[in-house]
């Protein structure tokens, strides 16, 4: 069984984080393949959206990311709590790689810094926004709770 809460009162407000992220996503997407048009798809230009580096690819990667992001939580349903989950995950894992990869050509994302810990920051907002959105049932809600007293009365 999960130990993510279910029906979490707060979830709408973390449903709105993760909207407002995935609008943050989009926008530096958007910005970003406006101003590095007519440069290479992997290229490392000068270019800055929203005060980030960017290429035409890690631009585009943005725009299809945000939109995701804002249409699973339009959606809900569960669906938000994964994809969230997951490219939190993944916001995370490019961030920690393009750290490893930032003075070498491999730096295909034309990240610097900064643009990793906008990263991070992202992941995290959006694994907790995942965290809190699960919605479930009263019975996926009672069976939570009966499982979480079970645990507590074996530990102690």
């Amino acid at each position: 069984m999960s130990h993510t809460p279910t029906n979490h009162p707060l979830r709408p407000l973390y449903r709105v984080l993760a909207g407002l992220t995935g609008l943050y996503v989009l926008a530096f997407g958007i910005v970003g393949v406006i101003e590095a048009a007519g440069t290479d798809l992997f290229g490392n230009p000068s270019v800055h959206a929203l005060g980030l580096r960017t290429n035409m690819a890690f631009a585009i990667l943005s725009v299809i990311t945000g939109v995701v992001v804002l249409g699973v939580t339009v959606i809900g349903r569960n669906m938000d709590y994964l994809v969230n989950q997951w490219a939190g995950y993944g916001f995370l894992g490019v961030g920690l790689i393009m750290l490893a990869l930032l003075q070498t050509d491999l730096n295909i994302l034309n990240f610097s810094i900064a643009t990793c810990i906008v990263s991070f920051v992202i992941g995290l907002l959006l694994l907790t926004a995942a965290l809190y959105s699960k919605v479930g049932s009263d019975d996926d809600v009672a069976a939570e709770r009966a499982f979480a007293q079970r645990r507590s009365h074996a530990r102690g």
